[in-house]
């Protein structure tokens, strides 16, 4: 008798347990949305300061027509990513094109003098800062997540509710690992 009671026991112990993973497993879940969402934010800023910017820069560089066409075919096709992978490769493109658009204001003097080329360049450089604050902490809270689902026990009630790891968000090029650093 007194062993029955020990195994029923252990039987509401291992389900409180399982349960208790469980909700961690459903409050990182929810965390890594929100961290995603939080970049979203900031890119969605940023891509609606680009336009901006292309619009500067064509006033005194009108010639450079496929540059200006590289930018928006990049802003474009990342507001279009719909999954992390997507959204990288779309960011890598867009930081090329947006350097190529800076090699190109380097060119012109008064481009780099006029104050509303200065404002939306300094806008652009806090918004960077604030993905790559909103990158570290998706990572972060992706890295708890994966963690979590890759452990012992928690990575049997992972399977069992069919928890899946996240993607990290990340620069393929150690040179576009920084922000694009803009000199005029």
């Amino acid at each position: 008798m007194i062993g029955l009671y020990i195994f029923l026991g252990f039987l509401v112990l291992s389900a409180f347990y399982g349960i208790g993973i469980y909700n961690r497993l459903v409050k990182l879940s929810t965390l890594v949305d929100e961290a995603w969402s939080g970049i979203d934010v900031q890119l969605k800023k940023r891509y609606n300061l680009i336009p901006n910017l292309v619009e500067t820069v064509k006033g005194y560089a009108s010639h450079e027509k496929e540059t200006f066409e590289n930018v928006t075919k990049a802003r474009s096709q990342a507001q279009n990513a719909t999954t992390v992978d997507e959204q990288q490769a779309a960011e890598n493109q867009l930081n090329k094109a947006l350097i190529n658009l800076y090699a190109v204001a380097e060119q012109y003097p008064e481009l780099k003098a006029n104050e509303n080329f200065l404002n939306l360049q300094n806008e652009l450089s806090v918004i960077e800062g604030d993905i790559e604050k909103s990158r570290r902490y998706y990572n972060g809270t992706t890295r708890d997540y994966n963690i979590l689902i890759d452990s012992f026990p928690s990575n049997i009630v992972a399977g069992l509710t069919k928890f899946e790891k996240a993607a990290f968000f990340e620069i393929e090029m150690a040179a576009e690992r920084e922000n694009p650093q803009v000199k005029f």
